[in-house]
């Protein structure tokens, strides 16, 4: 027996992308760390909330590559010459991932309380209606 795929399907012409692009998410839904909020704020607004508790805005990396949103966290704690008798905050490095639409863009981020807010806009295209002439052979 065969398992059809998104991309193997003949209706969707040009879609196969979108099987790797749900194996690469789920591949980054693995870990819980740091946890996160998605909210939408208007028709066409989100914003993702990461809480990074003890994490500096220069600690902090955010980039996005081919529709993937990726937010980084490292701690230097080189620099802490601090002796802990107990140490019961996380002080680990995180990859967290987001994989976005086509058309959603980064507004801006910003780090406020211990929370790391990325607002994201989705815009919305003009339809399209287009003629298509027969060329006679």
């Amino acid at each position: 027996m065969t398992k059809t795929s998104f991309g193997g399907h003949p209706f969707l012409l040009g879609f196969e992308q979108l099987e790797r692009l749900v194996e690469r998410t789920a591949k980054t839904a693995a870990d819980g760390y740091p946890p996160y909020n998605i909210e939408r704020l208007g028709e066409n607004d989100y914003r993702i909330t990461l809480a990074v508790a003890g994490f500096r805005e220069a600690e902090l990396q955010i980039t996005l590559e081919d529709r993937q949103l990726v937010v980084r966290g490292r701690q230097d704690d080189a620099a802490d010459a601090r002796v802990f008798l107990h140490r019961g905050i996380a002080a680990r490095q995180f990859q967290r991932s987001f994989v976005l639409a086509e058309g959603v863009e980064v507004g801006g981020a910003r780090l406020e309380n211990g929370l790391l807010h990325l607002d994201l806009r989705r815009s919305t295209p003009e339809p399209v209606v287009q003629t298509i002439q027969i060329v006679s052979a």
